[in-house]
């Protein structure tokens, strides 16, 4: 008779099925994108709206008489531009997924998608881009600053836009294609 198993052997079981899918989710990614990654001209858009972003809001805090206008059009640019590239990410994304699962965490947060050399830079740029608004907004609050919190969008975007045109995702399984 078998003795029951102990919480501690329950959680190795467990721990060691996660990194056995993490080792194939890994292989899978490099057998898929190898030392080249595409997009790389996303990655690179990203980084340059969020210096563009900390540029103009370190400016209007300093400065907001001067500085609040060139500001207030940036940001509601980036907003503009970030809706716009979220629906072309979600139009590619619902192409791709009449063969591939596609989840909303694997195409926006690049969870499981994404080889980590993807994910640092487009989901540093999101998060830098959330602080840097989050910032300049509490340092004058009730102000147009505020609108800041807005340009976001376009490193969320920005992130799904990759994940929709290069993420690696399972094939669909069971049923017919959507």
């Amino acid at each position: 008779m078998n003795a029951p198993e102990s919480a501690a052997e329950a959680r190795a079981r467990v721990e060691a099925g996660r990194a056995e899918a993490r080792a194939r989710r890994d292989a899978d990614l490099r057998d898929r994108f190898g030392d080249t990654l595409p997009g790389r001209w996303i990655s690179l858009l990203s980084l340059g709206s969020t210096a563009v972003l900390a540029l103009g809001t370190a400016a209007a805090v300093a400065d907001p008489d001067a500085f609040i206008t060139p500001f207030f059009v940036v940001t509601i640019a980036w907003f503009v531009i970030g809706c716009v590239v979220f629906m072309a990410a979600i139009v590619i994304a619902a192409g791709r997924s009449r063969e591939c699962d596609i989840g909303i965490g694997g195409l926006f947060f690049l969870s499981g998608s994404a080889p980590p050399s993807v994910q640092r830079p487009l989901l540093g740029s999101l998060i830098a881009q959330v602080v840097i608004a989050v910032a300049g907004a509490a340092a004058h609050p009730f102000t147009p600053l505020a609108f800041g919190t807005l340009a976001p969008m376009l490193g969320l975007a920005l992130c799904g836009l990759w994940g929709a045109m290069y993420g690696s995702f399972p094939p669909r399984t069971g049923g017919d294609p959507v």
